[in-house]
């Protein structure tokens, strides 16, 4: 018998922004990539907080999400399902027999383009590995999150990290791994604009789907992509700013290009993206070098690069567009962490959130 049962263990983590984006998929049901991709984990400013406790006095695995409870088993919602298989594989290894009861809370809001599955997705993994008291790998837990939430995967590294698209049926080459620790390059920040918070119509699933499927520009698409992610890494290396900012614009217009081209056309981006990007290519031109780079998830919210001395520029121009308090500054996060049991979103007399 596992005698560490009933104890609740709560981690905190960060989504990541890809600077080389991911999307399309060769393996739906395995969250694996047709190309690779690359990203700066993001810090705490934006952040998912996660509990997990696994208890003979649990009956059913569940899941609060923002204070909502969540059905995993025979859920429909294809990161609900895999959650379900995910809790199976770590009581397997672990010789857990009880169910899981899982309360998470975001600081910023779910499908909009912020990667709140990515940072849920690394969160939730990272607190059950170590309730469950199992030592594993980053790599090992990189191809646990992925399963969850593509992206996921790079969340698991702090600073700079690239995703390996891989060529295995199975998956197991095709996991993340840090390009750089956030300490390498301090300096590169990420300012979000916030042109909506309503959820998109199209959700990131359902667009990865249409676009592998219907697009033409995707197989061009994803060999560029691998090429761009072998490039950025050699930017952040040398810590050559124009060169990074030049491949993170080129590769979300392309990414976005794609979209337009799939059947029906996704269109995630608004009058206001393009504004910003617009703004962003005029500060450029004004300053005579690249000193900020937009970026666009799957969703209208910009994400754009700039380095610490530019901070303030960056965000008078969003300010200007998208009005003042409708963004957030996040350095570079260090990857997911532990929380003091005080901290726990579970109240252990009651097994219920709190």
């Amino acid at each position: 018998m596992f005698d560490m049962e009933n104890e609740v263990c709560t981690a905190i983590g960060t989504p990541n922004k890809a600077i080389v984006l991911y999307w399309g998929k060769r393996d739906f049901d395995l969250n694996l990539p047709l190309n690779s991709s690359a990203s700066m984990t993001l810090d705490e400013n934006l952040n998912t907080r996660t509990s997990v406790i696994f208890s003979p006095k649990v009956k059913a695995d569940t899941i609060y999400i923002d204070g909502k409870e969540q059905r995993i088993s025979g859920s429909s919602e294809r990161k609900i399902s895999v959650l379900h298989d995910t809790l199976d594989e770590i009581r397997s290894l672990s010789g857990i027999k009880s169910k899981a009861l899982i309360v998470s809370k975001n600081s910023f809001p779910q499908s909009v383009g912020l990667a709140s599955s990515a940072s849920g997705a690394v969160t939730l993994v990272y607190a059950a590995v170590n309730a469950a008291k199992l030592q594993l790998s980053n790599k090992e837990m990189s191809i646990m999150v992925r399963k969850i939430s593509g992206s996921g995967c790079r969340s698991v590294f702090g600073g700079f990290s690239a995703w390996k698209k891989g060529a295995k049926s199975d998956g197991t080459d095709s996991y993340a791994e840090q390009i750089e620790e956030a300490s390498y390059w301090p300096e590169v920040i990420d300012v979000i604009g916030m042109v909506s918070a309503v959820k998109k119509k199209v959700s990131t699933d359902a667009g990865h789907m249409i676009t592998s499927k219907t697009s033409i520009l995707i197989k061009p698409r994803a060999a560029q992509a691998d090429k761009d992610t072998v490039t950025i890494y050699d930017a952040i290396r040398k810590k050559d700013f124009e060169r990074f900012a030049y491949i993170v614009m080129r590769d979300s217009n392309n990414m976005h290009a794609t979209m337009l081209d799939s059947w029906p056309p996704i269109i995630y981006l608004t009058d206001k993206s393009r504004e910003v990007m617009e703004a962003i290519h005029e500060l450029n031109d004004s300053e005579g070098k690249l000193i900020a780079a937009y970026a666009f998830d799957a969703g209208p919210n910009p994400h754009v690069f700039t380095t610490r001395k530019y901070e303030r520029k960056v965000v008078e121009i969003l300010e200007s567009i998208l009005g003042v308090g409708k963004n957030y500054i996040t350095g570079q996060g260090k990857g997911p962490r532990l929380l003091k049991d005080s901290d726990s979103l579970i109240n252990l007399d009651t097994l219920t959130p709190k």
